[in-house]
């Protein structure tokens, strides 16, 4: 994809509310630092996040699947009791390399949402903490990892798909904003609900995404409810952060001091309840091995392994 697609954005805000509005810094799991470039990586710590993402690939490439759904962490959300915070599609017939993940990402230099195909080792590189990080794949079975990637590959319906105006916040039923992982929802609702695309020329917030959100909300999808528990929090965010927006979402919610927003764990628990046979596979390295955790329940803090998990130490 070209139209559409932009580069890889970081972004900026107050300390204070950086920490406490943590949640929604930006459509990448990475700390806050403006539209700076990451931190370079050492040599040795370039290869080991290469030999983990080999590690994740192999099992994608094991699933025999067309597509995948991929969630890795970043900023700290353990305060909130979440380990991930961007999630994308990973396609096997990419037209990039072979399991490139398609994404939302906002592009702070435009201040606008863009599609991105990143290669899967640039996506594990972009978590923060290259001595310990976290990977989540969810394995679909093959009528809807086809379904899947049939829509992601879709451009025209995947721009159509594509919001016009960015909020790290979105609320999940309304057409107003988007953020990464909405868009990611709104990809499964048209492939999995067998939705048309908006008319052509309709421009966004279109048929489309309404059309999607209400199969969602027909489905039962229940987004991560944030309770931010402060009104000052609340009435500064939008201030301070401009991708942080609170005019779409209910008024009950706003009185109630919450914001229910699509994240990855929103977006995984869906796909377990609607979706027979998905699987799911974690991942997770420190320092010194890589460990594959199957199944839904979460790998114990600290990358720490279980029976039946999968422990390899790296070279």
């Amino acid at each position: 994809m070209r139209r559409g697609v932009g580069r890889v954005a970081r972004h900026a805000a107050p300390a204070v509310l950086a920490l406490l509005l943590g949640p929604w810094s930006a459509c990448r799991a990475s700390a806050l630092g403006a539209c700076n470039p990451p931190a370079a990586l050492s040599v040795s710590e370039r290869d080991r996040m290469l030999q983990f993402s080999a590690i994740v690939r192999q099992a994608l490439d094991a699933s025999g699947a067309a597509a995948a759904l991929v969630s890795r962490s970043g900023l700290d959300l353990s305060r909130f009791d979440l380990r991930y915070s961007h999630a994308g599609v990973s396609l096997q017939h990419s037209p990039e390399t072979p399991w490139s993940v398609r994404q939302l990402y906002y592009a702070c230099d435009e201040q606008r949402p863009r599609l991105f195909d990143q290669g899967l080792s640039a996506f594990v590189l972009g978590t923060d903490d290259a001595a310990l990080g976290y990977v989540s794949v969810v394995l679909l079975p093959p009528a809807a990892a086809a379904a899947l990637a049939r829509a992601a590959l879709d451009n025209r319906l995947a721009l159509q798909l594509l919001g016009g105006r960015y909020s790290a916040n979105a609320y999940p039923f309304s057409a107003r904003y988007q953020n990464c992982n909405q868009w990611v929802m709104e990809l499964l609702a048209s492939a999995w609900g067998g939705l048309p695309g908006a008319a052509p020329g309709t421009p966004p917030p279109d048929d489309a995404r309404r059309r999607a959100q209400h199969w969602l909300r027909e489905q039962g999808y229940e987004p991560t409810v944030f309770d931010v528990g402060s009104r000052w929090l609340m009435a500064l965010g939008p201030v301070f952060i401009r991708w942080i927006h609170g005019d779409d979402h209910p008024a009950s919610d706003l009185d109630r001091q919450r914001y229910s927003v699509s994240m990855p764990a929103s977006i995984e628990a869906f796909v377990q309840g609607h979706v027979p046979g998905a699987r799911r596979i974690e991942f997770c390295h420190t320092a010194y091995a890589v460990v594959s955790h199957p199944g839904w329940t979460p790998i114990p803090p600290g990358c720490t392994p279980v029976a039946g998990d999968t422990y390899v130490s790296f070279d």
